[in-house]
């Protein structure tokens, strides 16, 4: 009796050894993944993608590279992620970078890159600045965006002013050669990671409202937005804003689509002195 259980034991084993050699091995890898977009930070872009649908998916690994293809273009790994967003850090601010996600499965089996060609430029950002009507406080009612430094309202160097237009508070650009638009209400700054085609004020002013987004475009062509925060009261006088900031200080670069180049010769825009 006991040599018969050794003999079927034995026929057991070589049965189960012979099955897991003859099961065929998963050599598919994933679909690439789909929907890769970014959004700009200060030295950081955040990467989201779709979902794979396959059940096998263990994860996900992400690539950059400093140029977009071809054969001198490597794709260096970065990270992996079993969700579908990343946070790639350190990077420098205005330098443009390329990003691609693949997907793995349990079996190690790895897919082609993302097809879409995704770039973004990292820049900086502020939070809490705070300035004054011109009309209470004229060197601490402008902002420059490339210094993030509160200016004098008349300084060549401002790229927006704050004031009154009568009864209504506004945010003036100095020049012809600066634009403005009001890009509306708005949880985050995030809400507008670019800068849109067109909507630039005729007047170069916008309304003051606490929640909203701007979108300004400098005269050195650069692309910067904020959001008022807060609209304080003073004890006396008008009140003071408090806004978060964010400035692109790759020129031309919308991400805060590639946009005309700022005219030639665009002068001032005269300043209209309010009571």
């Amino acid at each position: 009796m006991r040599a018969i259980g050794l003999l079927l034991l034995l026929a057991a084993t070589v049965l189960t050894g012979c099955t897991d050699e003859t099961r065929p091995r998963d050599l598919t890898p994933p679909a690439a993944p789909r929907g890769l977009y970014t959004v700009t930070g200060d030295q950081t872009v955040y990467l989201s993608w779709y979902s794979n649908v396959e059940p096998d998916v263990a994860g996900y690994r992400v690539y950059e590279s400093p140029c977009p293809d071809g054969p001198g273009c490597p794709y260096d790994q970065v990270g992996a992620t079993d969700g579908t967003t990343f946070t790639v850090g350190g990077l420098a601010n205005g330098v443009t970078r390329y990003f691609a996600v693949a997907a793995f499965d349990h079996a190690g089996n790895e897919s082609d890159l993302t097809y879409e060609t995704i770039q973004d430029t990292p820049r900086p950002e502020g939070f809490g600045a705070i300035i004054t009507s011109y009309l209470a406080v004229p060197t601490a009612s402008g902002w420059d965006f490339s210094a993030a430094r509160v200016r004098s309202f008349d300084d060549p160097i401002t790229d927006m002013f704050y004031g009154e237009n009568g009864s209504a508070l506004q945010i003036f650009v100095p020049d012809f050669g600066t634009d403005i638009q009001d890009a509306g209400f708005a949880t985050s700054l995030d809400a507008v990671d670019f800068a849109p085609d067109g909507g630039w004020s005729p007047i170069g002013s916008v309304e003051v409202i606490a929640g909203h987004c701007y979108v300004v475009w400098t005269r050195d062509n650069n692309f910067a937005k904020f959001r008022i925060t807060n609209v304080i009261p003073q004890p006396s006088g008008p009140p003071v804003i408090q806004f978060d900031w964010a400035y692109q200080v790759a020129p031309g670069n919308p991400e805060l689509k590639a946009r005309q180049v700022r005219p030639e010769g665009a002068g001032r825009r005269p300043i209209v002195w309010l009571p």
